[in-house]
């Protein structure tokens, strides 16, 4: 099992839960986060003064998968978060050991 960390654009938050739906996947957990990375911030202007914003808005996905639904999890969260700008946002996946369906104690593959 993998577990998909994935900060993305706010507004591509529907987009990419729909995509994920599409290829499959049934769980996700969206959490509204603040950063940067190459872009450092913006400048923007509110009643004509300048303001540097250093930490943009995201969304932070995690999203645990079989080793088999991998690629199609993460070619659906980078083609439907895509805006072909600085700022689209990461990928990262990191081996999960074991996961437990609390409910049932399930565990493994059978508890996703």
């Amino acid at each position: 099992m993998k577990l998909i960390l994935a900060i993305i654009k706010p507004f591509k938050l529907d987009a990419v839960r729909e995509a994920l739906t599409a290829a499959g996947i049934e769980g996700m957990t969206a959490t509204e986060a603040k950063g940067f990375g190459r872009q450092k911030g913006q400048t923007e202007i509110y009643r004509g003064a300048e303001y540097e914003i250093n930490f943009l808005p995201k969304m932070r996905l995690e999203i645990v998968v079989d080793d088999g639904q991998l690629e199609a999890a993460c070619t659906a969260i980078r083609e439907a978060a895509n805006t072909d700008k600085i700022g689209d946002g990461k990928i990262f996946v990191v081996n999960v050991d074991e996961a437990i369906r609390i409910r049932t104690g399930e565990n493994g593959s059978a508890a996703l």
